[in-house]
């Protein structure tokens, strides 16, 4: 967040290096609607700032707002002269304070080879874990804590000293009767928190809230713990600061400091501070120089002498291109994001699931929308929420819920050709009757040539008519019938678990379809983890015309229980 405020160039650099889905064609925008949509991002990055300035609290993750900075800049290329080629800045507010040394904020390397390349032109090279917390200036005076001052724009920030007073971790006084300015981060104290596992786990905002109430109690207090991470005018070598640090109260500071020679060193303490414990989050790693400029020069601009290597981002910024609404096998409606490709943690992904419907209206997601998604478990995409929605939003028309459910769909009708795909990819599938060779696309194959208009058309299919389908052939007609004759002789407890009855049965001690039918709530409550709601399901599911036709089907070919 230290870099949030960093000047145009370093955003220039930072857009020669991040990869080539944020670098994405221009959208298709009138003019009009090209000065809305820019506005609007234009507006929302300031508020960020605002929140960040006067609260100490990140709406968006570090890797969102830099992204939407880059995305803002994309815009404004594809659209010249639509807005000016800076954010306005943030207006200031009651309650604030100048630093006495500037907070410099970090310029930020993209990849190794940017790292190898500032290494390539320094000497006498520390490395630090980056801290994932609130900025904050600490001034002393005699030796007596005097101001804390928020991180701000860098050059003035809120004044926190009230608060500061009432933090374990911050001293009221030094061992010294020396004047000296203290710049580090406010952290949630964490035990054991491995960064590659579980991410920032929301610290930085949790540190934000505590540090904005108006009462805070000791233990409240006490969760705050604080990273010195530079003293402008302290001793000039590095070994002579981190000593003092430690010997005026601050010994995680120092314990964290690591001289460092070389890529090799850096990319070590990186990944082993990235997949190791640590007592707080962090989103990278932070390169100083030993030996620095003097305090009076330093200005609130990323500086020559240090620059930030983060974590691989676990959110990324992705524009909804389209919304689809999945009608899975019982009926249940699960809306699908397709994006434009975003690359995460080394993948791409084009596509995330939203969960439920009701969690679509309540998000309201359209196309043009931009998400967050992040990586559950480093493998699976996750929706994480809206970051912002776009001027001009289409309306878009989700099937009616109530004409899908469990009993829904047993043929190929208006309406229903994603339900009953379901059915017979369930069917044919390891939960049923695993069918070798037989997949969703065979299905839709079948489907698409009107040879599959109910679950169980495909049984009596000669080898003539699946040889006529397109992308079948003779041989594989033949393979696919001889599967479908054979699975004439699975067992009854494959065929019923093929047809989709409700969870819960235990197909395997039932020797046929009768026993089954003829079951009333009262004996299917009698089977163990059967309940009122699911004992009625089961009657419902047994007695439904469709099954019942189902199981005669099935009877006339001989299938044995039925």
């Amino acid at each position: 967040m230290r870099c949030r405020l960093a000047s145009f160039l370093w955003l220039i650099l930072f857009l020669c290096l991040v990869s080539p889905p944020l670098l994405a064609d221009c959208p298709d925008w009138s003019a009009s609607r090209a000065e809305r949509e820019l506005t609007a991002l234009q507006g929302r990055l300031a508020a960020w700032n605002r929140a960040y300035r006067h609260d100490g609290r990140s709406p968006v993750s570090d890797a969102v707002y830099d992204q939407a900075r880059v995305r803002l800049d994309v815009w404004r290329r594809c659209f010249p002269g639509v807005l000016p080629e800076i954010l306005p800045p943030v207006t200031g507010s009651a309650g604030e304070a100048r630093h006495p040394v500037p907070q410099t904020g970090l310029a930020k390397l993209a990849e190794a080879a940017a790292v190898r390349a500032w290494l390539a032109r320094r000497e006498d090279i520390w490395l630090q874990p980056k801290v994932d917390g609130v900025a904050v200036t600490l001034v002393y005076e005699a030796g007596r804590l005097v101001r804390a001052i928020s991180r701000g724009d860098g050059r003035r920030g809120q004044d926190w000293t009230s608060t500061a007073r009432r933090l374990p971790a911050v001293p009221e006084t030094l061992p010294t009767d020396a004047d000296l300015v203290l710049q580090g981060e406010y952290f949630l104290r964490l035990t054991e928190h491995v960064q590659a596992e579980v991410g920032s786990a929301g610290a930085r905002s949790t540190v934000a809230g505590l540090l904005a109430r108006e009462h805070l109690n000791a233990k409240e207090a006490s969760r705050i713990g604080l990273f010195v991470w530079d003293w402008p005018d302290g001793p000039a070598t590095m070994e002579a600061r981190l000593a003092e640090v430690a010997r005026l109260g601050f010994p995680a500071s120092a314990s964290l400091t690591l001289a460092v020679d070389g890529l090799a060193e850096v990319r070590y303490w990186r990944e082993a501070w990235y997949r190791g414990p640590l007592p707080f989050a962090t989103d990278g790693v932070v390169l100083r120089q030993g030996g620095r400029s003097p305090g009076t020069t330093w200005q609130a601009k990323p500086p020559v002498w240090a620059a930030a290597w983060k974590h691989p981002p676990r959110e990324a910024l992705a524009e909804v291109r389209g919304v689809e609404f999945r009608i899975g096998r019982t009926g249940r409606l699960s809306p699908l994001l397709h994006l434009m490709p975003v690359e995460l943690d080394g993948r791409v992904i084009r596509r995330v699931a939203v969960g439920s419907l009701a969690r679509w209206q309540a998000l309201d997601i359209r196309p043009g929308d931009q998400v967050a998604i992040v990586l559950a478990g480093l493998t699976i995409p996750r929706l994480e929420g809206v970051v912002w929605r776009a001027v001009q939003r289409p309306a878009l028309s989700p099937p009616d819920p109530e004409a899908y459910h469990a009993l829904s769909c047993w043929h190929l009708a208006p309406g229903c050709q994603a339900q009953f795909l379901e059915r017979l990819t369930w069917l044919g599938g390891p939960e049923g009757l695993d069918l070798p060779g037989v997949g969703p696309g065979t299905w839709q194959s079948l489907m698409d040539a009107g040879l599959v208009t109910g679950l169980l058309d495909w049984l009596t299919l000669e080898a003539e008519a699946l040889e006529a389908v397109p992308g079948i052939g003779e041989i594989r007609a033949a393979r696919l019938q001889a599967t479908f004759a054979q699975a004439q002789e699975r067992p009854f407890a494959a065929w019923l678990e093929a047809l989709g009855p409700p969870p819960g049965l235990a197909p395997a001690a039932i020797e046929n379809w009768a026993s089954l039918a003829t079951r009333g709530e009262r004996r299917w409550r009698a089977e163990p983890g059967v309940g009122p709601e699911r004992a009625g399901d089961l009657v419902a599911f047994f007695a439904h015309p469709e099954v019942q036709a189902l199981a005669r089907r099935l009877a006339r070919v001989g299938v044995a229980g039925f």
